[in-house]
């Protein structure tokens, strides 16, 4: 029996018949494939040696194999059938069969984490950080296996989603228990419905919103509640008035909304699966900002992000430093569109008297330019461009500190001495840099210290730790108890939609 039968280890050596299989296997397989199990010497991921049965070599695949298979073919049924008759196949113990349902596995294994984790175009993130975005490729998915501690460990965590996810998939099916279940009665458009009106329209309002709607009931202190209740959760002012805006949003219908949660659950697919660190998580629909430890919101605070005109991203990266008392580099469209003009009505004083400076280029060393040699017709044209930064001080757009992620969008975030600017609901008004209502609470938090009273020009403090911050747009979001609408103020949401196909 010791001449027909060899343990696994004599058997899983350089040179084996199943690496020897598998190399042959990837020859045809995708260049980047090829070049990962080359690399490793062609050892499988998903199969074993399992020694010699009458004189001939075996292997079989590992549990996790089957799994993997069994994951696949749930998400993607059209794998389901060659998945089938390989794992089929590979049951004889032949280490051609076990090393083609090896490659097909590996093959379809990107697929599969692209299918759950990456989204359509319009949904997707800008990652700024290499270190935070997933692999996009299929070699950048096996080295990520061939990393992981075990290979249950890796499937465990690439199912997961992140809580994001998960909340706004449990607040879709309540939001069908609640709002879809109420008869979609259409209100007619007139004038604005308030406590003691009366009529077709107010029992429309009523069956619409699920209350009795008995001829000649009016527009009571039930219905009113019933309003402010909708209002609430769709992102309407809270008034208990079904005013034009509330009648149009009622007749939208809850298929509407559902579609709208389903494309927001395609940008929750994007961000990343684990907020179990510490992290800034921004969400530019709602203009709000999160301190996430553990995942667990420690605070929240209002933010002023982007214009229309000049929309903050969806993006993730690192803050690795802040800026105490800095500069403020005004972007070259500003300079062009804005300051400019403003020079050539008010004269060169007007540079001064914001606290700027005209610097001769983006050196290290720039030379100090005077704004009357400036020719501010051809910056106005673009045909000129101009180096301006605002100088540390009380007025200047940084306010106290900037935290710093390196990107080329030119996107931070920042104190601001605008403190009016967060007691307005529309609060989309920056040239895309996100405003901090409370940067004091930001630096104690990130940096443990707190924000000096004084400090030198532009002086730099790296973080002890990089910290990641998730910029997301959610036009649905979920809450503690239910989910909340928000204006698609940037109009990304029809897009979105089409890419989805309609949702």
């Amino acid at each position: 029996m010791a001449l027909l039968f060899w343990s696994q280890r004599s058997a899983d050596h350089e040179g084996s018949p199943l690496r020897s299989a598998l190399a042959g296997e990837v020859r045809d397989a995708p260049a980047a494939v090829e070049a990962f199990y080359r690399s490793r010497d062609f050892e499988p991921l998903w199969s074993e040696s399992a020694g010699h049965w009458l004189l001939r070599p075996r292997a079989r695949l590992i549990p996790e194999a089957r799994l993997l298979a069994d994951r696949i073919a749930r998400t993607i049924p059209e794998r389901r059938s060659g998945l089938s008759a390989a794992i089929g196949a590979a049951r004889s113990g032949d280490v051609g069969d076990v090393a083609r349902a090896e490659l097909l596995l590996s093959l379809s294994l990107s697929d599969y984490r692209r299918r759950l984790h990456h989204s359509v175009a319009p949904a997707r993130l800008a990652w700024l950080d290499p270190a935070l975005a997933p692999p996009s490729d299929s070699a950048g998915v096996l080295e990520e296996v061939a990393r992981a501690p075990s290979r249950r460990r890796y499937l465990d965590v690439i199912d997961r989603v992140n809580p994001i996810y998960d909340a706004l998939r449990q607040r879709l099916a309540s939001y069908r228990a609640t709002w879809s279940r109420l008869p979609q009665t259409r209100i007619t458009e007139g004038a604005m419905l308030a406590t003691g009106a009366q009529g077709g329209r107010v029992s429309a309002l009523r069956q619409r919103l699920g209350l009795p709607a008995t001829t000649g009931m009016p527009f009571d202190a039930a219905l009113a509640s019933a309003v402010e209740t909708f209002q609430t959760v769709h992102g309407l002012p809270v008034t208990g008035r079904a005013d034009a805006a509330t009648i149009a949003a009622l007749n939208r219908g809850a298929a509407h909304y559902e579609r709208l949660i389903r494309a927001n659950l395609e940008r929750a697919r994007a961000l990343p699966t684990s907020f179990d660190g510490r992290l800034l998580f921004a969400n530019i629909a709602a203009a709000r900002l999160s301190i996430v430890e553990g995942g667990e919101i420690r605070s929240t605070m209002r933010i002023v992000a982007g214009s229309p005109a000049m929309q903050t991203p969806a993006m993730a990266g690192n803050i690795r430093y802040a800026v105490f008392n800095p500069y403020w580099n005004v972007p070259v469209d500003l300079v062009r569109d804005r300051l400019a003009p403003h020079v050539l009505r008010r004269g060169p004083a007007y540079v001064a008297s914001r606290n700027l400076e005209l610097l001769s280029d983006w050196s290290e060393a720039p030379h100090r330019l005077d704004p009357r040699a400036v020719n501010w017709r051809a910056v106005a044209r673009g045909d000129v461009s101009l180096r301006v930064r605002q100088r540390p001080g009380g007025g200047n757009e940084m306010g106290r500190v900037k935290f710093m992620l390196p990107n080329e969008l030119g996107i931070y975030l920042h104190d601001t001495p605008e403190r009016s600017l967060f007691g307005q609901e529309q609060r989309w008004l920056s040239a895309g840099c996100i405003r901090l209502e409370d940067a004091e609470r930001v630096t104690r938090w990130l940096l443990g210290r707190e924000l000096p009273d004084r400090a030198r020009p532009d002086q730099r403090v790296d973080l002890p730790r990089a910290t990641p911050v998730y910029i997301a747009y959610l036009t649905a979001a979920p809450t503690e108890d239910g989910i909340v609408f928000y204006p698609d103020i940037y109009r990304r949401d029809p897009a979105l939609l089409a890419a989805m196909g309609g949702a």
